[in-house]
Order: C-alpha cells, then structure tokens, then sequence
C-alpha cells in the first residue's frame, strides 16, 4: 500500500539526498564522504551526482525540497550532530504533510485522495496539544500561588488545534481545575472537555488564529493592581453584556483590533468577575501568568 510514508520514502527522500549530494560535491565533499553523511553507498553517491533525475510529479514541490536540501547540507558541513538533522528532516515531513502541494503530488504517485495526508496531520497535531497542555498543566498544579487565583466559578485550561471549528477541537480540563486542601487539583485534559473557553478560542480564532490557548483566573483589587506591575496589554469588558455568549463575542472583537495579554470580565449581577489570560500555547500562558504571580 503506497501511504505517505512511503512516499517520503521512496520519492521524496532521494530527491533531498540527490540534492544534498551535489552540494556537498560542489563544496569538495568526496563521493565517500558524502556517502557516510548520507548513510548510503558511495555507488548510489555516484547514482545521484551523474544519473539523478526527479520524477516530474515533485515538480510543484521541487522548491520546498530544495530548500530542505540546502538546510540539511549546511548542518552537515557545520558537523552538526546526525540526532539533530534527523529532527529536522522528521519535522519537515509533517510540515510537507499539511502542505496541498505536497498532497497532489502523493495524489498523483498512489492514486489515493490527497486528502489522507490532511487527516494525518490533524491526528498528529490532536496529540501535541494534549501532550503540551498536560505538560504545562503539572506545572501549574505544583504552583503554589496559583490555588489562591481560582474563582469561584473555578478555572479551566484550554488549548486548540490550529482553526479550531467546533469544541472537540479545543483540549482543556474536565469539571475544571479545583483546590482540594488548598492545593490545585485537576483531571487530565480531554478535547471537548469545556464549553465556555473552547467557544472563546473557536471565535478569537477568526480574528487572531495565533491565539490557541486561555486560562481564566480570579478578580480582585491585588490582581488588578499585580497585572498593572506587569506591564501586560490590558482590554476591560463593558459592565452591560447580558450574556456568556456576549462576553465571547466581545473578547472575539477585541482580538480583530489588537493583541491584549489579558481580558477582564468586571462582571455584573450574579456574574462573578474573571480575569481571562491568553497566549499562542499554554507555556505562553504560564509565562503571563508567572509574571502576574511575581507581584502578588
């Protein structure tokens, strides 16, 4: 079965080899040199310097390949350690994967929809908010300032996929995050997990997509006064929205006329105030919100 893997493999791999070859020829590499960096045959360095021709259909993606080539290249000539090119490489591969160009072209070699490799990629991202939103959430758990900014209302911890468009596209925590014995508690994120905050990054995300990640704090006089000291972009909700829904669409417009850190919510009758951090992930988030903590 020709998957994308295989066609990384066996198409789009030899093509970068090729690539880097003949730089590193051009540079006075020597065939056997560049066949131990390659970690193929010197007959097969000898193949790619004097035989090598790309297959016509990486024609729409010669230039991301070429410049993956060069990138590779001047790692080796840098001796940078064979780990930290492979991650490279590997990284790529998933950047090629969310790349149409790159899914026509895997279209045109299997005969399979381009649009398995879309699917592929999500499914990888899916995993790396989970994994990055619980990383940062034990962190925030073994803050022990922290116990003292949850509301009320308690908080939550949310992390998007890149565009989010519906809740099971926004990780965050079950039953919220709550003190037991003046100690933060938490179960493990879940997407789907939270109404309120997957609304609010599903709607920033049309003004700002860079914003995927929120976490909503207490009120009070020493907040107000701890996010002053640091020196945070601030916006103030008005006191007259009526509605949860309201106060998403307001936050939403705030992100399509600038890039506030934190978004205060004064609340109104019945409604308590909360205080709403905001970042590109949830380490950028804990940044903000390490920083608020310095002035309490």
């Amino acid at each position: 079965m020709k998957t994308p893997t295989t066609f990384w493999a066996e198409v789009i791999l030899p093509a970068i080899r090729a690539k880097v070859a003949k730089i590193l020829s051009s540079e006075g590499f020597s065939q056997m040199k560049i066949a131990k960096e390659l970690g193929v045959t010197q007959a097969m360095v000898s193949k790619y310097l004097s035989k090598y021709n790309p297959p016509e259909i990486l024609n729409q993606i010669m230039e991301e390949i070429d410049t993956l080539a060069v990138l590779v290249a001047e790692m080796i000539k840098n001796d940078t350690k064979k780990e930290e090119i492979i991650k490279t490489i590997e990284r790529s591969f998933l950047k090629f994967l969310s790349d149409e160009k790159f899914c026509r072209a895997y279209e045109m070699y299997s005969g399979i929809s381009g649009k398995v490799c879309k699917d592929i990629i999500t499914s990888s991202e899916r995993k790396e908010v989970i994994d990055e939103l619980t990383k940062a959430l034990e962190i925030l758990l073994k803050d022990e300032k922290f116990a003292r900014l949850i509301p009320e209302i308690r908080s939550n911890f949310a992390y998007s996929i890149s565009n989010p468009r519906d809740l099971n596209d926004v990780a965050a925590v079950p039953g919220r995050i709550t003190v037991i014995k003046d100690k933060p508690y938490a179960m493990p994120p879940e997407f789907g997990a939270s109404k309120h905050t997957a609304k609010l990054l599903i709607k920033i995300s049309r003004y700002n997509p860079k914003i995927r990640s929120v976490i909503n704090i207490r009120f009070g006089k020493d907040v107000e006064e701890a996010v002053k000291k640091a020196g945070l972009r601030v916006i103030y909700l008005p006191r007259n929205l009526k509605s949860i829904e309201e106060v998403e669409n307001e936050i939403a417009k705030i992100f399509g006329m600038g890039e506030p850190d934190i978004v205060i919510d004064p609340g109104r009758h019945g409604v308590e105030p909360c205080v709403y951090v905001f970042g590109e992930n949830p380490w950028d988030v804990i940044r903000k919100l390490r920083v608020v903590e310095k002035y309490l």
